[in-house]
């Protein structure tokens, strides 16, 4: 599933090549009504989480999640033939984004927008992010650290090769409970400063100094002192942590 670097990156790049202009929307596949934002000026492209929000001019807020297969391609001629399953096409005057396999694409009514904001924990790579609700919320969290950073109600964005890479970074057991506001605020620091890294690249990046490299994440042995790593499940997804960097708590 893309994590919210990535979602920040789609967002960033649209909004600079469409914002301002009026879009001709479609679904090529038909499985979205684009009347509502056909013929529209769009005003702004923004992510939270890993969720991206349209604002065009007189029209319910678009709402998109990639979901695990959802993407964008994009089209230097916004003439060209979209690829077949393509649930929405925006194109501008010089450029064209087409979306494929999301699990949402739709619109949503103030209520709704309203709602999905409030379900949503700080994202690290938002302006407006609180750190001090962003250390409350992981420090009073109950259960697992690695089960926590997971749940988008606690931090918005973080996936599980962000979690494998910065509890690995904090050197946190990701089933350590109760880290507290010391530790929880220290992870968020990380988390801010990481997830613009992989913004601004591409992809998670956990050592500037080797980018194309993780830690832990799907690795059979840490890269930085070789040990197994272990491997098991937490939260519904594989956690991945090195026993002697990420010591469990005793």
């Amino acid at each position: 599933m893309p994590e919210g670097h990535l979602i920040h990156r789609y967002a960033r790049e649209q909004h600079a090549a469409l914002v301002g202009q009026v879009l001709a929307v479609s679904s090529p596949q038909g499985r979205f009504d684009p009347g509502p934002y056909d013929g529209r000026r769009l005003r702004t492209v923004e992510a939270y989480g890993k969720h991206l929000l349209y604002h065009l001019d007189g029209s319910p807020t678009l709402h998109v999640h990639l979901g695990m297969r959802g993407l964008f391609l994009r089209y230097d001629d916004p003439t060209a033939a979209p690829r077949p399953g393509t649930r929405l096409r925006l194109a501008g005057a010089d450029v064209a984004y087409d979306l494929i396999a999301p699990i949402r694409c739709e619109p949503l009514a103030v209520d709704g927008e309203r709602a999905l904001r409030a379900s949503l924990g700080p994202d690290p790579l938002r302006a407006d992010a609180d750190a001090a609700d962003a250390v409350s919320r992981l420090a009073t969290a109950r259960g697992a650290v690695g089960a926590a950073v997971l749940d988008q109600a606690v931090w918005a964005g973080i996936g599980n090769a962000w979690r494998a890479e910065l509890l690995f970074l904090a050197g946190l057991d990701p089933d350590a409970r109760g880290v507290g506001p010391e530790t929880a605020r220290r992870l968020w620091d990380l988390a801010v400063t990481y997830l613009a890294l992989g913004r601004d690249t591409g992809q998670v990046v956990s050592d500037p100094a080797a980018p194309d490299q993780r830690w832990v994440y799907k690795r059979q042995t840490c890269r930085r002192c070789g040990a197994p790593v272990r491997v098991w499940e937490l939260g519904g997804r594989t956690a991945y942590a090195c026993p002697v960097d990420q010591p469990p708590l005793v």
